[in-house]
């Protein structure tokens, strides 16, 4: 053998070598071009083995190796993409062993099956798309198991909603909001019972049904928002209870808190937020979700339930600064994706920075504008209704942005406001008045404005995860789907003449408690196109000449009118009439005109550049 001959085959040896000692990094299944990797947190084992399809379930076929530091490893030429699989964990105490779906598990067969491994690759095609602005902003919540459901024995899928996208973008919105979609038990759910967060509810179509559904919606000019779920997991099948085997004062091991913290409402599943490893759990599942599935935004169920215990009060300081750790890293790497969260408690750190001590999310509900608002809306006789909380719940924000607010009347776990208007009649006028005078309260007050699917449409039945939602009501109430969809061009801007609808001021300047009527202000900069008036009347009364101020003279253009006879065909057309405002003050303006109103009805006006040179000339 020559001395070259001899170097190439050392070089061979040392590369081949190599090329078996090459770890990879992540978490779960790591498919790559020479078979899978596969690393699993699990401190208290003494064996873990994978077992899988591809070893014929093989349980001691295919060991991983400890990295000594709790976390176990191995790669395996065998495993492909497509091999169902589990752990099996050797209790280092007990010596009992455990058959677990991977945590980072990305796809399952279902809920009680087993893990599948899956490549991330896909071909996306919505470079183009852009988000819009968070002052922009129309957000459809939608559930992909009852949204366009037209299957007698199964959910809804991806599949399904995103054949209904058109109609969506009809109605004008550019932001949806999907309730929970990582595995749950069982087909049917809210959601809001996982069971593997990293695997994408296989009933609705999994990774693939997804990904394809965030493409169409990006095609189609809409976010996706997701919501997920960390302040409990499960609680039914779930393998991260007592993982590994360990736990302690029967509680759930590793993953979750095993004192009296692990108690939440829906059992006893708080996860741990005080261990780094689970903290790295959760981070991980939220940059997976913006990463792999191109999703625009997360809406954090429940993060009271992070940051304390309900019950009591007891806060837990490791969930705020999990929240806060996480929303730097998000607010740094994707500034222009948005965290939403659901706290419902009023709380303005929730959405102050993080430098500050705030949690750091962009936006949170506020209960500040939902209850007062449904509250006069829902009011069985007009004396009774208070306008004073109607002024607060328009001008209440958090912070220092108006947008820091999502505002909404309905959604998955409140009632429909049209039954609450009237129960048994909730397609009678009253209903439908009422209800829609609240939807212009929620499109026009500043915030970031939900509605709930089948809002538009007059749906009165409350939210079931087992009853289709019937997109064919927007035949039978088109007026009240018109409403809503003119409504929402005026929110966007999108005819250029309501521009103070994405501006951060607002002035609610007559409230007039008596007669019911209340007027408001909203605008960018001033000026046509841009100064809006809303006009709300919350009496059952319609007034002929109407005295209000207005912000500025000359002649204003009735952009809405509710009460018109497109919207209902026993709605009155009464009023609606553009108006002029002359000199003189009213209600603390320079301005006033004499508007005409019906009843339970809304205006909204705003000038054109010729009416005010009119008025100047």
């Amino acid at each position: 053998m020559n001395i070259n001959t001899f170097f190439q085959g050392l070089k061979a040896m040392l590369m081949g070598e190599i090329e078996q000692v090459q770890t990879y990094s992540g978490m779960g299944a790591i498919p790559h071009s020479q078979g899978t990797a596969f690393r699993v947190w699990a401190p208290n084992a003494k064996e873990v083995y994978v077992t899988g399809s591809f070893n014929n379930w093989s349980e001691t076929e295919n060991p991983l190796d400890s990295e000594e530091n709790g976390y176990w490893y191995g790669d395996f030429k065998e495993a492909q993409v497509g091999d169902e699989y589990r752990y099996i964990i050797v209790n280092k105490d007990t010596g009992e062993s455990y058959k677990r779906k991977d945590p980072y598990s990305k796809e399952v067969t279902n809920s009680s099956g087993n893990s599948i491994i899956i490549s991330s690759q896909f071909q996306w095609d919505d470079r183009d798309f852009t988000p819009p602005n968070w002052n922009e902003l129309v957000i459809y919540e939608m559930h992909i198991g009852t949204f366009n459901d037209k299957s007698e024995d199964k959910p809804g899928t991806f599949k399904s909603a995103a054949r209904a996208l058109p109609y969506l973008k009809e109605l004008g919105i550019n932001a949806i909001e999907i309730m929970p979609s990582a595995e749950f038990a069982g087909d049917y759910s809210w959601g809001y019972n996982p069971s593997d967060i990293f695997a994408v509810e296989s009933a609705y179509g999994g990774s693939q049904g997804l990904k394809k559904f965030v493409n169409a919606a990006h095609k189609n000019g809409m976010m996706v928002i997701l919501d997920v779920i960390y302040n409990h997991l499960g609680p039914s099948d779930l393998d991260l209870w007592q993982f590994d085997g360990w736990s302690e004062n029967e509680g759930g091991g590793i993953y979750f808190y095993n004192d009296r913290r692990g108690q939440t409402a829906w059992g006893h599943t708080r996860p741990d937020y005080g261990r780094p490893e689970v903290r790295q759990f959760l981070r991980d599942n939220v940059l997976m979700w913006l990463t792999e599935y191109h999703i625009d935004g997360l809406r954090w169920d429940s993060t009271l339930n992070i940051r304390s215990m309900e019950e009591d009060g007891t806060e837990i300081p490791e969930g705020w600064s999990l929240m806060q750790w996480i929303n730097e890293e998000v607010n740094s790497r994707f500034p222009e994706k948005i965290a939403i969260a659901e706290d419902l408690r009023n709380n303005e750190w929730i959405t102050k920075e993080t430098g500050v001590g705030g949690a750091g999310f962009d936006a949170q509900w506020d209960p500040q504008f939902i209850h007062p608002v449904r509250g006069v809306i829902t009011a069985s006789d007009d004396h009774s209704r208070d306008l004073n909380a109607i002024q607060d719940a328009i001008t209440h924000q958090y912070n220092s942005s108006v947008f820091e607010r999502v505002i909404f009347l309905e959604a998955h776990d409140e009632p429909r406001l049209p039954e609450e208007v009237w129960s048994g009649n909730a397609e009678g006028w009253f209903a439908r008045k009422r209800s829609t005078l609240g939807t212009v309260l929620v499109l026009t007050s500043p915030g970031i404005p939900m509605i709930f699917q089948g809002q538009e449409f007059l749906e009165y039945n409350d939210f079931e995860d087992t009853e289709p939602l019937d997109l064919g009501r927007r035949k039978s109430f088109r007026g009240i789907f018109n409403l809503y969809r003119d409504l929402i061009r005026l929110r966007r801007n999108l005819d250029g003449n309501t521009r103070g609808l994405l501006g951060q001021s607002v002035s609610v300047y007559h409230v007039n408690n008596t007669d019911k009527l209340l007027a408001f202000h909203r605008w960018e900069t001033g000026g046509p196109k841009d100064d809006v008036v809303i006009v709300v009347n919350l009496a059952d009364r319609s007034y002929e000449s109407y005295n209000l101020g207005f912000p500025k003279g000359g002649g204003w253009r009735v952009r809405f009118n509710s009460d018109s006879q497109q919207y209902g065909s026993d709605f009155g057309n009464y009023g609606g009439n553009d108006i002029l405002a002359e000199e003189g003050e009213k209600d603390g303006l320079d301005y006033n005109g004499n508007i005409a109103i019906g009843p339970y009805s809304a205006l909204i006006l705003s000038q054109d550049p010729e009416d005010v040179e009119e008025v100047n000339d």
